[in-house]
């Protein structure tokens, strides 16, 4: 067996908010979560199913963050995902019938049907609604490593003025990960990238040995590392952090540079959901009337112009087939450059958000697959490989501390805290505060307080949440991220004090504990200041 030059982590990035939400039928931003099933999970699932039916040796990283796999589980998501998919097959079935003389749209219809079809298979038939236990079938085969994120992706560097408030964050991951996927994940996703000196001690409370930083976060550590990002570091606490390649990574992400901007690739903008007549669709939007993407997109990006041409799929996925091999080779020349210069066998960690693949680069998912099917066949310069496997055959790192670093706009926090956002803090803060006060008061709450004070608990993790500050940063649904952000905060803050004057209502807390019902299992004692994660892990789960 070729012994290869060096290594390459590819990892994908599975996050979406908790946007569950059983008071209303159809609730809008229900749609991210079945949009990325639909385009980017349930063909990162065919690709998988398709690799390990012809034998091909691949491996690839991915983090599911803990409110998506919340999501996926939850049986209200699971049946109204159904009826999405059906109304979406419905819709392909009569755009057949309209198009039925326009071969070119024609032929664009049939494509959707199919994959809707095909999505409804894999989803109801194959995985009986819960393609959770895809992800977890190739983690077992071996092919995959699924890591964990923050409980509900808060920001660790803008949270940590509470040490207890990140290490809650944490120990919830670890345990819902742990329940989904039948192991403890060796490695975490920070949310955002965000890492602030010292959080490294509190994943290694709970076993963690990995985390990925942006570029930075690696090259201005505090002692200059020999390898550059061509090499994790380890932190004083012993967990490795492994930094982003700027090269690899701004190939593929890039809409201006990168592969996703070719004119032959299906254009995500222009949506029939929005070009076609109002009466003719209104079933398949919202039922507002609001317009909205159906999936259904006739048109390829064609350049920067107003008028698009017709896509071709055969065109698309030839241009798939020539980016892989571009990727591959431009890969084969960094590692045998870097190979000749450094005394061990360089990494090259290329991180993506997995939503990139499928859901805004449709051919993303057909990229990947000539890409891992190549590097398998067609080269043997390096190899695709884990973190953990990584750290296996190098167990020797250079220790130094990572800089304080996020990813985003100039890759420190700025993404997460300004003017549009700012004010959120000061409320998380408080709102972290009250929750420590409660989990060091309550040691033998009775079930109507056990109960309040873990959803207090809950309330305090979805409002941390990350997406809700860079929403109001981006501008896309602002008043929907500063509702959710004000209303998790305002029900902890009446938990808090009804427990204080001794007037909860359980009919309320009922109403409340149906709607947020994210990490049932969780325990309030997370957030107390004599809680020191993984010694007390097992012991506070056995006693629930």
């Amino acid at each position: 067996m070729t012994v290869p030059k060096g290594y390459m982590i590819l990892v994908l990035h599975a996050h979406l908010p908790y946007v569950r939400h059983p008071e209303h039928e159809h609730f809008l931003e229900e749609r991210w979560l079945f949009e990325a099933i639909t385009e980017t999970y349930i063909p990162l699932i065919k690709l998988f199913e398709d690799l390990s039916r012809d034998g091909v040796e691949w491996r690839l990283t991915m983090s599911v963050t803990p409110p998506l796999a919340s999501m996926l589980v939850d049986p209200l998501l699971q049946q109204r995902y159904v009826r999405h998919l059906d109304n979406l097959i419905e819709l392909a079935e009569r755009e057949m019938d309209r198009t039925r003389y326009q071969p070119e749209f024609y032929r664009l219809a049939e494509m959707y049907r199919d994959q809707f079809h095909q999505a409804r298979y894999i989803f109801c038939e194959q995985y009986q609604l819960n393609i959770l236990n895809a992800f977890k079938k190739f983690q077992d085969q071996g092919y995959l490593e699924l890591i964990t994120s923050g409980a509900t992706h808060g920001f660790f560097p803008l949270l940590g003025i509470h040490r207890e408030a990140i290490r809650a964050q944490v120990a919830v991951a670890m345990e819902t990960h742990t329940k989904f996927f039948g192991r403890s994940p060796q490695g975490i996703w920070l949310p955002e990238c965000g890492y602030h000196p010292g959080d490294d001690w509190i994943l290694r409370e709970f076993g963690l040995r990995h985390f990925f930083t942006d570029t930075h976060g690696v090259l201005y550590a505090s002692k200059r590392p020999k390898y550059g990002i061509f090499a994790p570091i380890y932190c004083p606490s012993g967990v490795a952090a492994f930094g982003r390649d700027v090269e690899s990574s701004k190939q593929v992400w890039s809409a201006e540079e990168g592969y996703p901007g070719d004119y032959d690739y299906r254009d995500f903008y222009r949506d029939i959901g929005f070009d076609l007549d109002f009466d003719y669709i209104k079933p398949y939007i919202h039922p507002d009337g609001i317009r909205i993407h159906t999936g259904m997109k006739y048109y390829r990006i064609t350049g920067k112009t107003n008028h698009k041409e017709v896509y071709i799929p055969e065109h698309a996925r030839q241009k798939a087939a020539i980016h892989a091999g571009n990727f591959m080779f431009n890969r084969e020349k960094q590692i045998e450059y870097l190979a000749a210069i450094m005394d061990r066998q360089p990494l090259i960690v290329s991180p993506y958000d997995a939503e990139l693949f499928g859901h805004w680069w449709f051919e993303g998912p057909m990229f990947l697959n000539y890409f891992i099917r190549k590097v398998a066949y067609d080269q043997n310069v390096f190899k695709l490989i884990t973190p953990s496997e990584y750290l296996r055959y190098y167990p020797c790192n250079q220790v130094a501390v990572p800089n304080m670093s996020s990813w985003g706009n100039k890759g420190y926090n700025e993404v997460w805290l300004e003017k549009s956002n700012d004010w959120i803090y000061r409320h998380l803060h408080k709102g972290a505060e009250r929750m420590i006060e409660l989990a060091d008061r309550y040691h033998s709450p009775n079930d109507l307080e056990r109960r309040a004070l873990n959803q207090a608990a809950r309330e305090l993790l979805l409002a941390q949440s990350s997406d809700w500050a860079f929403i109001m940063k981006t501008g896309t649904a602002v008043d929907y991220a500063i509702r959710r952000t004000k209303d998790h905060l305002w029900n902890l803050q009446e938990i808090y004090y009804s427990l204080k004057e001794n007037r909860l209502d359980a009919g309320w807390l009922s109403d409340l504990e149906n709607r947020n019902n994210i990490f049932p299992e969780i325990d309030y004692r997370v957030y107390s200041r004599h809680y020191r994660g993984a010694d007390d892990f097992v012991p506070m789960l056995a006693a629930k």
